[in-house]
């Protein structure tokens, strides 16, 4: 070069970097050894001691180490300690600092953010989905008030009358139809339901045909008597009948027990006569072991009641075998 000084080449350069960096990371382990050494710290800072005591004890402990260190390395440390250098204090709280940190994590931030999303809209949507639900229900129990029940109580109606022939049938589906209308009436869907059954239930009872027969099969008895609890001087007399279709078949039928009150479906059951019939009947089987006369009387389409060919008294037990 022209004033005829060397240029310093660049390992003398990257030689000289490095000593620096070694001569500031001594002094800040000098700082950290300061830190680590509470009572040194306070004995000899917190005391105003000199630095050249100060200094010593240092060397004391690095060369007990092995290192040897400069007083220049010893002085700065011992002064950056005073001054508070190398020591890392924590930023304040701040909306920038929240957004920094945010920034740094934001995988995680990312993660909860999306799991949270997926909460609020599972949450959203289960809402969405109750709600409409709730509201497809209110519009089915409205149209269901509104229209459906009121159709089939009009059908249900039409159909039962039709089968109603005589007095007691026609008062009878009156009565039926009159509580299913009052059922909706009161918007109380179940029990027009309830109600439309028990009127199918009439109808089937009207359109069901049957003859009533005394039993008379080998085994089984034809008639029965009882003493009454009430007057056990007397007996009431029963004929054993049962209900037979039109296709032959026997019937179950409920029946009401005039002994205790409580009705029973029964295939067989005892209806009350007079004495005078019961024995009638009784020398009947006894001519031949059969009932020849066997008719009781008939259920025809259209009435809920039989038409008895043969006297009765009406009473009837479903039970009698002791």
């Amino acid at each position: 070069m022209a004033d005829g000084m060397t240029a310093p080449t660049a390992d003398a350069a990257g030689t000289a970097s490095e000593g620096k960096l070694d001569e500031l990371m001594l002094a800040m382990d000098v700082v950290d050894t300061l830190r680590h050494q509470d009572g040194l710290v306070a004995k000899e800072l917190g005391q105003d001691t000199r630095d050249a005591a100060l200094k010593a004890r240092l060397r004391q402990i690095y060369e007990a180490q092995g290192l040897a260190v400069t007083d220049r390395i010893l002085d700065e440390g011992i002064r950056a300690l005073r001054e508070s250098r190398f020591t890392y204090d924590p930023p304040k709280p701040s909306f920038a600092l929240t957004l920094a940190k945010a920034w740094v994590n934001r995988r995680k931030v990312a993660g909860a953010v999306l799991v949270l999303v997926l909460l609020v809209g599972g949450v959203a949507g289960w809402q969405a989905w109750r709600t409409e639900a709730n509201q497809a229900a209110a519009e089915a129990a409205r149209v269901e008030i509104a229209e459906t029940l009121p159709q089939a109580i009009g059908t249900a109606e039409a159909l039962l009358l039709a089968e109603a022939r005589d007095e007691r049938a026609r008062t009878t589906a009156a009565a039926a139809i009159a509580d299913a209308r009052a059922a909706l009436a009161r918007g109380d869907a179940p029990a027009t339901r309830a109600a439309l059954q028990a009127v199918e239930a009439l109808r089937q009872r009207l359109v069901q045909t049957y003859a009533v027969r005394i039993v008379s099969r080998p085994g089984e008895s034809s008639g029965v008597w009882r003493v009454p609890d009430v007057n056990t001087n007397a007996r009431n007399y029963y004929l054993v009948v049962e209900a037979i279709g039109p296709d032959g078949r026997p019937l179950a039928l409920p029946v009401t027990s005039e002994e205790d009150g409580s009705t029973a479906t029964v295939p067989v059951w005892g209806i009350r006569v007079s004495e005078a019939t019961f024995d009638r009947v009784r020398r009947d089987k006894q001519a031949d072991g059969i009932v020849d006369d066997d008719l009781v009387g008939e259920k025809p389409r259209g009435s809920l009641d039989v038409v008895y060919s043969m006297p009765v008294l009406g009473g009837a037990i479903t039970d009698w075998k002791e």
